[in-house]
């Protein structure tokens, strides 16, 4: 039975304006979980530890060989820095949590083709959070930029319902909101780190605008704890150099023309753009945060697919 929603929230085009029924829709899109994938509570969850490895287990610790330990199992490492025969004992899988990290700036609201940048990231919040709990895992989301709110991680359709109510209602308050108000991203890092717990993994939905000269050390802080994926959303526009043409752009103070005649005038543009979603990726390089180009043309399955598939098989 589902949860109930807050209908206010609902209104939406899907195209400039989050769309409730849309994030709702896209469970029909969530992945499939991990083929071996065991849940259990968190009260009966790591009571028992067995040096023979089954579906959903992690790795727990290592011991002395025990005549009849799985020789499958043996810790080569250990073995050979003790001179003694070592195996690994496994527990039975905790139940994991995803935390969503959306970014909620004016300069999310923004777009040339198909969609805001900010409803993207919305559908694609969407889709990790149904493929997440059909997997038996909990989801919860924070907001930084515009917004800044969290809603607490659960499991199961309820705790989906939740999390899109919330992603609908921060896209709808933060229009509310003046365009100068920032946070920077090395500060809404800090605050997910307070929040996430050891060995789960987030996700950073961001058009990368709000990095500052401490992202990347803040980025480093928080990989080290937990598994930190990065979606880059980004408009078409600030990939490739646009078209010709006479240009019509609409902010919060109007409409504005632009004459792109010029071919130097079109790349400076475009790298002007670029640079936002430029420099968070530079960033993630350099601290191995996995990252990934999400487009306002994209389906979110498909674009996310390679880090959840990483995800999924239990690698970082």
């Amino acid at each position: 039975m589902f949860a109930s929603v807050d209908h206010k929230a609902e209104l939406g085009d899907g195209i400039t304006r989050v769309d409730l029924a849309e994030l709702i829709a896209l469970r029909a899109r969530a992945g499939k979980p991990h083929a071996g994938a065991t849940r259990l509570q968190q009260s009966d969850a790591g009571g028992h530890m067995s040096a023979l490895r089954g579906r959903g287990m992690d790795y727990a610790e290592s011991r002395v060989y025990q005549p009849g330990d799985d020789a499958r199992n043996i810790d080569w490492r250990r073995t050979a820095r003790s001179g003694k025969w070592h195996t690994k004992l496994f527990q039975v899988e905790r139940e994991r949590s995803l935390l969503l990290l959306l970014d909620t700036h004016a300069t999310m609201r923004f777009g040339t083709r198909t969609r805001y940048k900010s409803v993207a990231a919305a559908r694609a919040a969407a889709w990790l959070t149904w493929t997440c709990v059909r997997g038996g895992d909990k989801v919860g989301a924070l907001a930084f930029g515009a917004m800044r709110a969290g809603i607490a991680a659960h499991s199961g359709a309820r705790g989906a319902l939740a999390v899109l109510g919330a992603l609908a209602r921060w896209d709808q308050q933060a229009r509310t909101i003046a365009e100068d108000v920032h946070e920077p991203l090395s500060a809404a890092l800090k605050r997910a780190q307070r929040t996430a717990m050891p060995g789960h993994q987030a996700w950073l939905l961001t058009d990368g605008w709000c990095a500052d000269a401490a992202t990347s050390s803040a980025l480093a802080r928080l990989a080290r704890s937990i598994d930190l994926r990065v979606a880059l959303v980004v408009d078409p526009l600030e990939r490739v150099v646009a078209p010709a043409g006479d240009y019509v752009f609409e902010t919060a103070t109007g409409k504005h023309h632009a004459d792109l005649a010029d071919a130097a005038a079109r790349a400076r543009l475009r790298d002007g753009l670029a640079s936002g979603w430029r420099g968070l990726a530079a960033a993630c390089d350099e601290t191995s945060v996995p990252w990934v180009i999400l487009a306002t043309t994209d389906a979110p399955d498909i674009a996310l697919a390679p880090l959840w598939r990483r995800r999924m098989r239990g690698r970082p």
